[in-house]
């Protein structure tokens, strides 16, 4: 395969080892530190400081000294860029592991010469030419790249260029590097392969251009689509797995033959529900290449309409997490709260001891569920199994304070909640043990865990979600106050604690377009935003007010379930009507979150749309997993759209931030009522373009000429105007659902209204634009608000008033409007 390099681009192309793993355990330590409600503010680019004992030592033995080289090259398969100038292996490892991994490719010169290379990795690198080391590269810094320049003494023709490259992982790892050719020779990249090259060039096209022919399944077959067919016969291997945590993967074995332009993978009534990764990989005679897809599926046909009566949706939510949830403690729970108990149940619960024996980061996600079944159905559990729990509960790690060698997450909100429950309700379960790590009785530990939980309410009483109004969040906050509310001997934590939950519901109501979160988000991922009918807040929604479905992996949803039906939990009616808006009226929901009130939040919602965005936040800085502006239409959950600044151009990556999840740059914001700007401005090491979710299959009709893009489902419709002519991506991951602006500063115009014609919103809203005033405020004229000023203290003046978020407050404050 030969591609052209020109000066200034990535060599893309390479041939790849296997990545070898060990793991890097260091003598047991405590840590020193508290949970940090800061930590995503990221002061440096996006580079979270935490450290840990594992990387101090590491970096002790290997920073600034040439990597300890190891192992030798040998083609596992071939990596195609797809878009991404890196070699990119990142993922997620839940014990600290050390990662190596070989890499080649040759350099097609015209002629003899020297060129200047930059390679930039996280972690450690060793540069051949031709078989002579050039140099190394050993910074070592957890997931912040640096850089370095090589002189390589080209000849003409055929260079060999080999990588060695290698990192600690501890939990999510940006495992890459990165080798720009910055000048030199004319020259193409050029990759040997065993099979005829336009052939392993087809193969290519047909990875860059593979489709599913849907953007969510809900029924029917799962079919991926070929930008054009393959010339030969190829094996094809399809892994189905879930986000980071999940421990399923499915494989599916296919051949596809000459001349189709087509893949049916199968019933997706037949497969696991929740937002999948589909690792795609094509072999043609010793060629192998792969590349990830994503796609949602729910079983909404089978689950039907949600019953009516509350005690009847306590059940069947039982009832579908027991039967049809991932093998987990919080399956098991389900399944113990409504009598499943047996040798299934004790099986799934022995298949996650070990992660939480071994104190894997995300174990206190599984322990606090284990410690609810232990603690209120212990007698329903074999007792192999039951010892088994009570030597996991007695050996784990409860905090950072504790000596241990892991990197389990103590710093983030959420986290710290679990480990202080965890503590708290072990320790009075096993009062009269010894705790292993902490020395102290079951009745000490618990007493410690009781200070720390009253603690972290304190502070969530003040602040509530640092993590602010997060859809994967809301149900790790509800895991731990559920088992609070359900199991703590102290009334006051317990009563704290439902409060707490309430407190939440109603944010997720106010927040929710018919049941379904639709606002700015702290921390998103590209399997939360993605999705809709199947994420955890949609099970939520069904449990509590009757319109949702049911995803596959849950964290809270069943212990809400028993809190409701056993431990006199009480959810206020009224929030039915919030989160399901049918008023004529619409809702302005103006809040704060996080501690001093770092994030303002501004939602507006009628019963044919929502939008909800972050107000005067964090502009033009450097962005984490932010999703600062996201909006519905109609009732379709599918009809959604959201803008951001991708953190990285592969899809389906691990970067924080990644594609779409989160912001490489944060954007000015403003938004009044159903008029929103969005000003990008990106540094040149980033992304050049921002985007816009736009499913065109799911609106009810849609259009994109130049720089307006229309949309409407139902009567809920909305006009996009940029700055730049868009681009619809017509094929690739996001075919028909990406709409880009390139360009380092770019510019969204945002209006969403009630229409039952895309016409009709043109015509209305189409010369919508903005003013630039000396004083740095931007002015739109708005055919309903008249003259609408966002000025750059993140205020908005208009129609008489004036919304400022430095006035907006943690309890938040709810404006009936009238519809204009």
């Amino acid at each position: 395969m030969n591609r052209a390099l020109r000066p200034g681009e990535a060599i893309r192309y390479w041939q790849l080892g296997a990545i070898a793993e060990e793991r890097f355990d260091v003598p047991d330590a405590p840590m020193k530190g508290e949970m940090d409600p800061f930590f995503f503010l990221t002061k440096h680019k996006n580079f979270i400081p935490h450290e840990y004992p594992c990387r101090t030592i590491f970096a002790e033995r290997h920073r600034r000294k040439r990597p300890d080289v190891r192992g030798a090259f040998d083609a596992a398969r071939w990596w195609l860029p797809f878009g991404s100038p890196r070699l990119d292996l990142s993922g997620f490892w839940f014990r600290p592991t050390r990662l190596a991994t070989w890499a080649r490719t040759f350099i097609a010169a015209e002629k003899t010469g020297t060129a200047k290379v930059r390679l930039g990795t996280c972690g450690g690198a060793v540069l051949w030419l031709n078989g002579t080391e050039i140099g190394w590269m050993a910074p070592y810094s957890r997931n912040l790249e640096a850089k370095a320049e090589f002189d390589l003494q080209l000849q003409a023709g055929l260079n060999e260029i080999t990588i060695f490259f290698d990192d600690l992982a501890e939990r999510d790892a940006r495992y890459f590097f990165q080798l720009d050719y910055l000048e030199g020779p004319v020259a193409s990249v050029a990759v040997p392969v065993p099979i005829d090259g336009k052939v392993a060039g087809t193969i290519e096209t047909a990875l860059e251009g593979m489709h599913f022919d849907r953007t969510a399944y809900f029924d029917g077959d799962i079919t991926l689509l070929l930008a054009e067919p393959l010339p030969v016969d190829v094996d094809v291997n399809v892994a189905v797995e879930g986000d980071f945590m999940s421990t399923e993967r499915f494989d599916y074995d296919f051949v596809l033959k000459a001349g189709d332009a087509r893949l049916v993978i199968g019933p997706s009534e037949n497969a696991p529900a929740d937002f999948r990764h589909f690792r795609i990989t094509l072999k043609a005679g010793g060629f192998v290449a792969s590349r990830s897809l994503g796609i949602e599926i729910c079983h909404a046909d089978r689950q039907g309409t949600a019953p009516v009566a509350l005690v009847d949706r306590i059940a069947e939510t039982l009832d579908e997490i027991s039967e049809f949830s991932e093998r987990d403690t919080v399956r098991a729970f389900a399944r113990l709260a409504s009598g499943r108990g047996g040798r299934d149940t004790d099986a799934m619960i022995e298949e996650i001891l070990p992660s939480i024996e071994d104190c894997h980061d995300c174990a206190d996600f599984s322990l606090v569920p284990l410690i609810w079944s232990r603690t209120v159905w212990g007698k329903d559990i074999g007792e192999p199994t039951r010892n088994r729990i009570d030597q996991a509960i007695l050996g784990f790690r409860y905090w950072m304070d504790e000596p241990g060698n892991d990197v389990q997450w103590y710093f983030s909100e959420n986290h710290a909640l679990l480990f202080h429950t965890s503590a708290y309700l072990a320790g009075h379960l096993l009062a009269d043990k010894t705790f292993v790590r902490s020395g102290r009785t079951g009745a000490a530990q618990s007493a410690v865990g009781a200070a720390r939980v009253r603690a972290w309410l304190d502070h969530f009483e003040a602040w509530e979600m640092a993590e602010f109004n997060s859809a994967p969040y809301f149900p790790i906050d509800l895991k731990g106050l559920t088992a609070l509310a359900a199991l703590s001997p102290d009334a006051d934590i317990a009563d704290r604690a439902k409060k707490g939950i309430v407190r939440l519901c109603e944010v997720i109501a106010r927040s929710a377009h018919h049941g379904m979160v639709t606002a700015a988000q702290g921390r998103s991922y590209e399997h939360t935003l993605c999705a809709g009918r199947s994420l955890e807040l949609s099970g939520v929604a069904r449990l509590l007010w009757g319109a949702g479905w049911y995803g596959r992996r849950v964290h809270a949803l069943p212990q809400l379930a028993v809190c409701l039906r056993d431990h006199g939990l009480s959810v206020p009616e009224s929030l039915v009507a919030v989160a399901c808006h049918q008023a004529d009226e619409h809702q302005e929901w103006r809040f704060a979150q996080g501690e001093n009130r770092f994030a303002a939040l501004y939602h507006y919602k009628s019963r044919d749309f929502a939008m909800g965005s972050a107000a005067h936040y964090r502009w033009n800085e450097w962005g984490y997993q932010e999703t600062v502006l996201h909006l519905r239409l109609g009732e379709r959950p599918e009809a959604a759209v959201w803008i951001n600044h991708p953190g990285e151009t592969i899809q389906f990556g691990y970067g924080r931030p990644s594609f779409w999840g989160g912001c490489g740059t944060l954007p000015r914001a403003h938004q009044y009522r159903g008029l929103a700007v969005l000003d990008f401005s990106t540094f040149d090491e980033q992304p050049d373009f921002t985007h816009a979710w736009f499913p065109v299959a799911e609106f009810d009709e849609s259009s994109v000429v130049d720089n307006l893009a229309l949309a409407r489902s139902a009567r809920g419709a909305m006009m996009l105007r940029g700055s730049t002519d868009f681009v619809l991506v017509k094929d690739g991951p996001s075919a028909n659902a990406e709409l880009r602006q390139y360009g380092r500063k770019t510019r969204w115009i945002v209006r969403v209204c009630e229409a039952l014609d895309v016409a009709v919103v043109e015509a209305r809203f189409g010369a919508l634009a903005v003013e630039e005033k000396e004083d740095g405020s931007l002015v739109i004229e708005d055919p309903d608000y008249g003259t609408v000023t966002f000025r750059p203290d993140g205020s908005a003046d208009a129609e008489g008033r004036t919304v400022s978020p430095k006035d907006f407050t943690v309890a938040g404050e709810v404006t009936m409007l009238a519809a204009n």
